[in-house]
C-alpha cells in the first residue's frame, strides 16, 4: 500500500499571508511543491475557504490540481436546471459555457498548468449523491437533527416530475438517463475526473445532502445491487475505458491555434447540421446542440481523434455528422447512453459522408460514442431511420435530453 497524494481541505485558508489575502506564493505552498516526498504525490486542493476572497479556483501555483467548481455547477445547471426551467418557458443559456468546460476549463486555468489543473467532479463528499441530484428539487436534512437548516440550498438538481421515490416508469427511465449523461460528460471531458464512491452504482442518500454526521444505511454504501444499478456501473466501465483507449480524451496541454502542441488535443467545433460553429451559436438559448472534434498530438502514443455530440433539450432534432473529418470513412458505434446497459460489442457502423444530404433523427435521451476507421471494402449498409444515404448520430425519439461520442482516426 502507498499514499498517492493528499486533499486539503479549504485549501486558501492555508495560503493567506499576515493580511489574511490569499497568495499563490505563500512560504506553505512553496515548501509543500519543494519537498522531496510531498512534491512526487498528488497535490489536491479544494480552492476556497469562508474568509473574505477566499474563492480562489484556478489560481494555485504550478504542481497543485484543483477542485473545479466551476466544471461542477455549469455541468449541473446543462443537464437539469436548465431542463427544469426550459419546461416552464425556455432554455436559459447556450451552449458555450458547457462546451468550455467540456473541453478542459481553458478560462480558469493558466496555460502553463493546462487541463490537468482541473479535478473535474459532479458530486462529491458533501451535497447530494448523483441519484438524489436527478431524483430531488430540494434537500431532506431532517435526519440530521437541525430542522433541515444544515446544508447547501443551492443545488442544482431536478427531480424529474416527482421529488423523492417514484414508480412512475417514465420518470425513472429519465432520471437513469440524466445520470448516464453526467457521468458520460465527466469522463469524456478534458481534465481529471473525480467519481464520488457509490455514484458508479446510483447510492441514495435519500435526499440528505449533508450526511457527515450519519453512521447508518443512510449513508452507508450496500453492496447488494438491483439490475438497473448492476448496469449504470457497466457504463462508467465503459466509459473508462474509452477514456484510457483514446488520447483525445485526456489532453495534458492545451491547443494553440496553427501550432503543434504535444499532448494537446486540437478541436474543431461544429452545428447540428455539420457546419463550423457561428460565434453568435455559442451563447444562443435556442442552440443547445453541439459536435466537435478533438485531435491528440501526443508524443508517446499513437494520435486519434474523437467526434463528441451534444444534444441538450428535450425535442428531437436531425443532426448531421461533419463531412470534414479527413480520412474517415466509417463510423463504429462504442458507446450509447440511450442504452440501459452498454452492449458487449457495438457492431453498429456508418458510412462517412461526402455529400450534404437528409440528416437522421436525433431524439432525446441518448449519446453515443463510434469509432471511426479507414475500410477497403463496401460493407453492408447501415440500419436507418429513414431512407437516406448518409450517416448521421440517430436516437430514438421521447423525453430526455442527449450527449453524444464519437472516436475516429
Amino acid at each position: 500500500m502507498q499514499i498517492d497524494g493528499f486533499r486539503f481541505d479549504l485549501a486558501t485558508a492555508i495560503a493567506r499571508d499576515g493580511a489574511h489575502a490569499y497568495t499563490p506564493d505563500h512560504p506553505l505552498l512553496q515548501a509543500i511543491a519543494a519537498d522531496p516526498v510531498l512534491a512526487k504525490t498528488k497535490l489536491i486542493a479544494e480552492p476556497w475557504d469562508v474568509g473574505l476572497g477566499g474563492w480562489q479556483t484556478g489560481n494555485f501555483p504550478a504542481g497543485w490540481h484543483e477542485w473545479n467548481d466551476r466544471y461542477r455547477d455549469r455541468v449541473r445547471n446543462f443537464w437539469l436546471s436548465d431542463i427544469d426551467y426550459a419546461r416552464r418557458a425556455s432554455a436559459p443559456v447556450g451552449i458555450g459555457g458547457f462546451a468550455t468546460r467540456l473541453a478542459g476549463s481553458s478560462n480558469t486555468f493558466s496555460e502553463d498548468r493546462g487541463p490537468l489543473a482541473s479535478i473535474n467532479f459532479v458530486t462529491a463528499h458533501d451535497g447530494f449523491t448523483l441519484h438524489d441530484l436527478v431524483s430531488y428539487d430540494v434537500k431532506h436534512n431532517e435526519a440530521n437533527g437541525e430542522h433541515n437548516r444544515d446544508g447547501a440550498d443551492l443545488n442544482r438538481s431536478f427531480n424529474h416530475g416527482v421529488e423523492g421515490p417514484t414508480d412512475d416508469p417514465a420518470i425513472l427511465t429519465a432520471r437513469r438517463k440524466a445520470m448516464r449523461n453526467l457521468l458520460g460528460t465527466l469522463l469524456l471531458s478534458a481534465g481529471i475526473p473525480m467519481l464520488t464512491a457509490g455514484d458508479e452504482v446510483g447510492r441514495s442518500q435519500r435526499g440528505n445532502n449533508n450526511a457527515y454526521a450519519q453512521d447508518s444505511p443512510l449513508s452507508w454504501l450496500s453492496w447488494e445491487f438491483e439490475p438497473w444499478q448492476d448496469d449504470l456501473r457497466a457504463h462508467v466501465a465503459r466509459l473508462a475505458r474509452l477514456r484510457e483507449e483514446n488520447p483525445a480524451l485526456r489532453p495534458s496541454r492545451y491547443a494553440r491555434l496553427g501550432e503543434h502542441i504535444p499532448n494537446a488535443s486540437v478541436m474543431d467545433w461544429y452545428d447540428q447540421n455539420g457546419a463550423t460553429m457561428e460565434p453568435g451559436q455559442w451563447t444562443d438559448p435556442g442552440n443547445r446542440t453541439l459536435q466537435y472534434v478533438a485531435a491528440s498530438t501526443p508524443d508517446k502514443e499513437p494520435a486519434n481523434r474523437i467526434l463528441l455530440i451534444v444534444h441538450g433539450t428535450e425535442a428531437p432534432i436531425d443532426v448531421r455528422l461533419p463531412e470534414e473529418i479527413e480520412g474517415a470513412s466509417r463510423f463504429v458505434s462504442l458507446w450509447s447512453s440511450a442504452d440501459e446497459r452498454p452492449s458487449e460489442a457495438e457492431e453498429t457502423s456508418r458510412r462517412a459522408p461526402s455529400t450534404p444530404t437528409s440528416p437522421e433523427l436525433c431524439g432525446p435521451p441518448g449519446s453515443r460514442c463510434w469509432t471511426a476507421r479507414r475500410w477497403f471494402r463496401e460493407a453492408s449498409p447501415p440500419r436507418r431511420s429513414r431512407a437516406r444515404s448518409s450517416p448521421s448520430a440517430s436516437w430514438p425519439s421521447g423525453k430526455g435530453t442527449t450527449s453524444s461520442a464519437c472516436t475516429c482516426g
